[in-house]
């Protein structure tokens, strides 16, 4: 009797180990996954084959599909204006129907040459700081002039979309089409928005962003053309002339 009680007993003993040894296999297992360390399948292959860094549906790091908004070339690659150039006078129609020209605004002592579009979400977030800026400089001599430098071959962006988005918003400051798509190329205009502040002799003075929080007004903490108009007002050069423009890239006629 006391021998099968003995060999009940191992019996139970070796049990309890195997169980044991069973649940710190399976609790290795799960703090494995738990930590991410699930690089090889079954077969003793990364599930993602030889590919490195996060695993799909992992979070993605960069710029966000089509590309980072901040504009990318030089003005030297892009061709266009530099700081102190003269810039060219110009004959374009605006939403009223009229043609407009710099010679044609009048006590102008500078010019707010603005590159923007009806659909670009960053020409729209920048919409209400551009009204804001000609109806307060515009009475100093210095007026916003909006110019849509994209291809009227998306209606969304012709000219019959161009009146409707001036209403819409009640635009103060004229708005442009630039027929023919050959005044953009001149300024070296990539972005929209893009903005040229040009001095009482059409001389450029700076090139670039509006300011430098594109998703926020309330967050900005430096106004690029406000500082630089502030500066010719003084009889100053402005202390920054130069930043990247910040929106979507200009949309050419395909032919």
């Amino acid at each position: 009797m006391r021998r099968i009680t003995a060999i009940l007993s191992m019996i139970a003993i070796c049990a309890i180990v195997l169980v044991s040894c069973k649940d710190k296999e399976n609790h290795k297992n799960d703090t494995a996954l738990e930590q991410g360390d699930h690089k090889h399948g079954p077969d003793g292959k990364h599930p993602d084959g030889d590919r490195k860094g996060p695993p799909h549906g992992g979070d993605r790091k960069g710029p966000p599909k089509g590309g980072s908004p901040e504009q990318i070339k030089t003005l030297e690659e892009i061709g266009g204006y530099n700081i102190g150039d003269v810039a060219t006078d110009f004959s374009l129609k605006n939403v009223d129907g009229t043609m407009v020209s710099l010679a044609s605004i009048k006590n102008a002592k500078g010019y707010i040459v603005t590159f923007t579009c009806n659909e670009c979400p960053f020409a729209k977030l920048y919409e209400d700081r551009l009204i804001a800026l000609h109806n307060t400089y515009a009475p100093q001599g210095y007026a916003v002039i909006a110019i849509n430098p994209n291809s009227p071959e998306n209606e969304k962006e012709g000219y019959a979309a161009m009146q409707a988005r001036a209403k819409e918003k009640g635009f103060p400051f004229v708005y442009l089409v630039d027929e023919g798509q050959k005044i953009y190329p001149q300024y070296g205009a990539v972005r929209t928005p893009h903005v040229f502040v040009l001095d009482k002799d059409r001389k450029v003075q700076y090139i670039g962003a509006i300011d430098d929080n594109s998703k926020s007004p309330e967050d900005v903490k430096v106004k690029y053309v406000e500082d630089a108009i502030k500066a010719l007002e003084a009889g100053k050069k402005p202390t920054v002339t130069l930043t990247k423009a910040i929106g979507c890239p200009v949309k050419a006629n395909r032919g």
